[in-house]
């Protein structure tokens, strides 16, 4: 089964909110088994636009992504996020077959 992952991009426009969100989301992450891949790093942006922060959290299928994004814990932690900054997140599948 393959993994799933959440690939987050942020620009923080509020850091005092962004801090409450990082600590209520921590409920949702440990229900579900997150596991923090990247979280926070400076980018090098090699091509097309950066944000300040980049996180990719790993679950271990995309359904369990799903499920947390989806769950009621998450929602209100995303609700302390939503005038904390402006950020884009997709949720994907990872790969699971043969590599090249």
């Amino acid at each position: 089964m393959a993994k799933g992952y959440w690939i987050g991009r942020v620009d923080v426009t509020d850091p005092e909110a962004y801090n409450a969100y990082v600590a209520a989301n921590a409920e949702a992450f440990r229900a579900y088994g997150a596991r923090f891949l990247v979280r926070g790093a400076p980018p090098e942006c090699v091509e097309g636009a950066a944000r300040q922060r980049n996180v990719v959290i790993e679950f271990d299928s995309y359904e369990q992504a799903l499920a947390c994004y989806r769950s009621d814990a998450y929602t209100q932690a995303r609700a302390l996020r939503a005038h904390a900054g402006v950020s884009d997140l997709v949720i994907i599948e990872g790969f699971d077959g043969a590599q090249p």
